[in-house]
């Protein structure tokens, strides 16, 4: 019964009890998703097959272009989890259901190995995966109160972590299993992985808060005054996030089809093209801690370290990565065949900017969020994903000409985007020094 659950946050300087299942779901949906999006690019480009039976497969460009459409739905559904979980049903009951939507997405994507089933397969995790987005990132929020809210930003921070736990094993195993058991395994496993996801969050149902559905007064905050101030200086913030995504989420794209020209000898080991990803998630399990622990502080004793601040610097980083990445493609285009340690190198710049701009930008949406507010806040962050993909999806299909060639050819196409996050970067400079932050917790006012 719904009367059984906590519904604000015990007061208490302890760790709250439901954290563990909510990361430990994380951890499995993480798997789940970063699994398939990691063999996308590769299915469209090498595996797709035509209703007729025979192989149907996309250019590079036009699999760059479907693979940030999808991304695109991914992080534009938010706003539906987000009315759905802080208008009608709550966080729990959003996620439970949309998560079984995900999973059978996943199923669909096994199954059915055409542009149809490619299609429908993706549509339905878009809305299973985009819908759960703003609601269980909040609900990592929603089991603090004023007593143990020292300890949001060490959870943020592990829930951080589990996300690239998951995204490590999958960007690992999920490709050799295209490469060894073909597309029905491959999608399949994640599948399995998205529905013990969903059993591990339903198990802890009575541990964790649930706070209530606002109903009209979700409506009402929405529209007040602070929501739409908060609102408003958020989607500023949206904007100039935007761009970061726009870069940062061709790791799975564009990084992934550089790969496959590159010498891939890791280690004694060949690599396949998608695998190399896996750079990502391990590099920020080890950079996550080691900012929050040594560099933050270390920074601290001579200036003081804001959230804005990491996100600044953290742009001008991820542009950095992508000049790396334009020198790769200069080396591909002189016929040599540059070592994947290149790309590596790119893995260790962006990631740096990674930790600095998304980890903090996931706990500032949430203190900057009015609490009947929480999820459509959150959806306003992931909105800004869907921008950057969005854009990126239309550069792709802008520099295509008619006989097959591209308008940013090479290096060009990495440093046009160098380009766009630099400028972004210094613009975002002047913005912040003006931006009115204000933190709003559950169980305050």
């Amino acid at each position: 019964m719904a009367t059984d659950y906590l519904t604000a946050p015990v007061k208490s300087k302890e760790m709250p009890r439901g954290i563990p299942f909510i990361i430990g779901n994380e951890a499995a949906e993480r798997f789940s998703y970063y699994g398939m999006r990691s063999i996308l690019v590769v299915f469209m480009t090498e595996y797709l097959m035509g209703a007729d039976g025979q192989l149907d497969v996309m250019s590079n460009a036009d699999a760059r272009a479907a693979y940030h459409d999808f991304a695109t739905a991914v992080y534009l559904l938010p706003i539906l989890g987000a009315i759905l979980s802080d208008g009608f049903w709550g966080k729990y009951k959003t996620i439970l259901r949309l998560s079984l939507v995900y999973c059978l997405g996943h199923l669909v994507l096994a199954l059915d190995e055409t542009r149809l089933g490619l299609s429908i397969g993706l549509g339905l995790i878009a809305i299973g995966s985009g819908g759960i987005k703003p609601c269980t990132s909040a609900n990592v929020g929603d089991q603090f109160g004023e007593m143990n809210r020292h300890l949001i930003s060490r959870v943020f921070s592990l829930f951080y972590f589990s996300i690239n736990f998951g995204s490590f094993f999958a960007t690992l195993l999920i490709p050799y299993l295209l490469k060894s058991a073909g597309p029905s395994v491959a999608f399949g496993l994640p599948g399995a992985l998205m529905f013990l996801a969903t059993f591990v969050f339903w198990l802890g149902r009575r541990k964790f808060v649930h706070v209530p559905p606002a109903g009209m007064e979700f409506v009402k905050e929405s529209f007040s005054k602070d929501g739409i101030q908060s609102i408003a200086k958020l989607v500023v913030l949206m904007l100039f996030l935007a761009p970061f995504y726009a870069l940062f989420e061709q790791t799975g794209s564009a990084w992934v089809l550089q790969a496959k020209a590159m010498d891939r000898n890791f280690l004694g080991f060949e690599i396949l093209p998608s695998q190399v990803h896996a750079a990502n998630p391990i590099l920020v399990m080890v950079l996550a801690p080691l900012f929050a622990y040594l560099v933050y502080p270390f920074v601290e004793r001579f200036t003081q370290v804001t959230p804005l601040r990491k996100m600044g610097v953290g742009f001008f980083v991820t542009g950095s990565s992508f000049l790396v990445a334009a020198y790769v493609e200069h080396l591909i285009g002189l016929g040599q065949r540059p070592t994947i340690w290149w790309q590596m190198l790119g893995y260790l710049i962006i990631t740096v900017g990674e930790v600095l701009t998304t980890i903090t930008a996931l706990e500032f949406f949430y203190t900057q969020a009015p609490p009947k507010m929480k999820s459509a806040i959150m959806s306003v962050k992931m909105f800004a994903v869907s921008v950057g993909n969005q854009f990126t999806s239309l550069v792709n299909r802008v520099i295509q000409n008619d006989d097959g060639t591209n308008k940013l050819e090479g290096a060009s196409y990495y440093l046009f985007f160098v380009g766009l996050m630099f400028a972004s970067a210094t613009l975002f400079i002047f913005v912040a020094r003006k931006y009115p932050v204000r933190d709003y917790l559950q169980g305050t006012d």
